[in-house]
């Protein structure tokens, strides 16, 4: 008996890239590319995504899908319009993302950037597949102008140098893949696709390498994805992403979702999930855009549907969005059973990103639980320990857990925050906590570890200005200048750095009086390091008395000094420092046990 044939979905395509490698201009390009054809149908424009079905894509990429003898399966391509891995980290799901496949955008001459390298750990995490879109091939010197066409015949017209600058920029991409765990190729190179990640050279300001940009993501979906694309049956559950909410002139709050699975109809009961957990709710409205040359109104933007089939965006009405949280799921049920059973779901996700635990670490709050996740899982990464994770703007509660912190940690003492808004009480109320944000979650990391490692700097300096340092000095026979009040003599440093207002002790642990000044051929110094041949001038002893030639000193720090090195600034200290700490514990544990402890 021969098997039903399976309809195939679209695949939710997104693009991702660092803020200037041109993705507005190339999901632009991608459109007009696709509107010049001419093509009946055409694109539908659809909430934050554009559906491009096969007809058109035929018409773009046709010669090149010829080529590969595949019969096209796919219905089209539903492409995320809103660039960016904001949106990205919001089309999360259980086990990955509600993304089937991904287009990096790469500044050819920049290479991997800091949101690239974000956007590529976020695509291995959740193991979608990816193609690399290699943009601005014709910023490279020497492009000629007015190429147009086929990508292997642009290339062929270049001048050769030009040819070996695109290599040599290709390769550097391709060493940054591989120290990220990807092997990856220019497409016409790679021998295995699923091994491989395809690189294609682009320009998105002329068009070119666009077709075979499409006929790759194509290829890719039909051969790699096509388990994940089976339609599901209309009459089953539906499921979709929450990317963002957005306040509509004569709608009010709407949610902007990419439908993944199922049919979704107005009257539907639909679960939502809060802060404090999820609810029911009621499918009021869908709403999708109108067409451009139907569009007479500014103000009169969508059209209201009945019901909409996966993969889709649209724009979703109940009554009970406010609070709703961006890239949480959106699902159908009829009975309780099925709603109590996804509400168990839902919480249990929410528990493992929105937490608190009684350890020193660092404050995390995202504006969405997409953001949220990725920015946990790169702290983890850098084994940053996080004591609170929590959705939303920054506010005073948020402070109050990081002045905790930093009474015992100073340097775990912050606040991280992607793509929020710190409340102004917020910031009036940080003394010790310091507040990083930024709407990138790479940038809002490295703020924090550079603003760590700046403050354990300054604190070193600090407490070595202020503590007394470890040192080991000999009075030099046949240079006592003067007996007391205060005694001047020579001495030369053996180990570690003398400097003035240090107290001195002798062999036996007996304190011996303060530095006065050092002079070295004369002339005040405010310090002696090892080696220096010095005099100076200290207030307490006798010279003949409690000082005589070629006897050894040391410096006298107090016990709260020697604990200060031993556990924050022994990093700072060289060998010959520590030996001589140790040997002023040594010799001043003699006259008291508790020393150093």
């Amino acid at each position: 008996m021969s098997q039903p044939t399976q309809t195939l979905r679209q695949p939710v395509v997104v693009v991702l890239g660092h803020t200037d490698a041109g993705k507005t201009s190339f999901l632009d390009k991608i459109r007009g590319t696709a509107v010049q054809s001419r093509e009946a149908g055409g694109i539908t424009q659809e909430i934050g995504a554009s559906f491009f079905p096969i007809e058109t894509l035929m018409a773009v990429s046709g010669k090149l899908l010829d080529k590969s003898g595949a019969q096209l399966k796919i219905p089209g391509l539903l492409v995320i319009d809103t660039p960016g891995h904001e949106v990205f980290s919001n089309l999360r799901m259980r086990g990955g993302s509600a993304a089937d496949i991904a287009i990096l955008l790469v500044d050819v001459q920049k290479g991997l950037e800091n949101q690239t390298i974000e956007s590529i750990e976020i695509l291995k995490e959740r193991k979608v597949p990816f193609l690399v879109a290699l943009n601005k091939i014709d910023m490279i010197k020497g492009w000629k102008k007015g190429s147009t066409g086929a990508l292997g015949s642009v290339l062929k017209e270049q001048p050769p140098e030009w040819n070996d600058e695109l290599e040599e920029r290709l390769y550097n991409v391709v060493g940054g893949l591989s120290r990220r765990g990807f092997e990856s190729d220019a497409y016409y190179r790679v021998k295995d696709f699923r091994k491989q990640v395809s690189i294609v050279p682009v320009s998105a300001r002329f068009g070119v390498g666009i077709p075979e940009l499409l006929a790759v993501l194509i290829g890719l979906a039909q051969q790699f994805l096509t388990g994940k694309l089976v339609a599901v049956d209309e009459t089953g559950r539906a499921r979709g992403i929450i990317l963002e909410l957005q306040e509509e002139t004569g709608i009010g709050q709407t949610a902007n979702i990419i439908l993944t699975e199922g049919k979704l109809s107005v009257g539907d009961k639909v679960a939502l999930v809060k802060r404090d957990g999820a609810i029911e709710s009621r499918v009021k409205a869908l709403f999708m855009p109108k067409p451009l040359d139907e569009m007479r109104d500014p103000r009169d933007k969508f059209t209201p549907v009945q019901s909409v089939y996966s993969a889709a965006g649209v724009k979703l009405v109940t009554p009970d969005l406010d609070g709703v949280i961006p890239g949480t799921s959106v699902v159908t049920f009829t009975t309780q059973s099925e709603f109590q059973a996804i509400k168990t779901e839902a919480e249990k996700d929410l528990s493992k990103l929105v937490s608190k635990r009684d350890i020193d670490g660092v404050v995390v709050k995202a504006g969405n639980i997409g953001g949220l996740e990725a920015l946990l899982h790169m702290l983890d990464q850098r084994d940053i320990p996080v004591r609170m994770a929590d959705i939303g703007d920054i506010s005073k509660k948020e402070i109050i857990e990081a002045e905790a912190v930093a009474e015992h940690d100073p340097y775990l003492g912050a606040i991280i925050g992607f793509d929020v808004k710190v409340v102004p009480e917020a910031r009036e109320a940080a003394k010790r906590a310091q507040i990083i944000t930024s709407d990138v979650i790479y940038d809002a990391i490295e703020g924090y570890v550079q603003w760590a490692a700046k403050k354990r700097e300054e604190d070193e300096r600090t407490a070595l200005s202020s503590v007394t340092q470890p040192a080991k000095i000999k009075a030099l026979p046949g240079s006592f200048f003067r007996r007391n009040d205060p005694a001047v003599f020579g001495v030369e440093v053996i180990a570690g750095r003398l400097k003035p207002k240090t107290r001195l002790m002798d062999a036996n642990g007996v304190e011996l009086g303060t530095v006065e000044q050092i002079q070295d051929n004369g002339k005040p110094v405010p310090e002696a390091t090892k080696g220096m041949q010095v005099a100076i001038s200290v207030k307490g002893p006798t010279l003949g008395r409690q000082i005589k030639e070629g006897d050894s000193i040391f410096t006298f720090p107090t016990s709260h000094d020697v604990r200060v090195l031993k556990e924050k600034l022994a990093s700072t200290l060289s060998e010959d420092d520590l030996e001589a700490l140790n040997e002023i514990v040594a010799v001043r544990s003699a006259k008291d046990t508790m020393y150093g402890f």
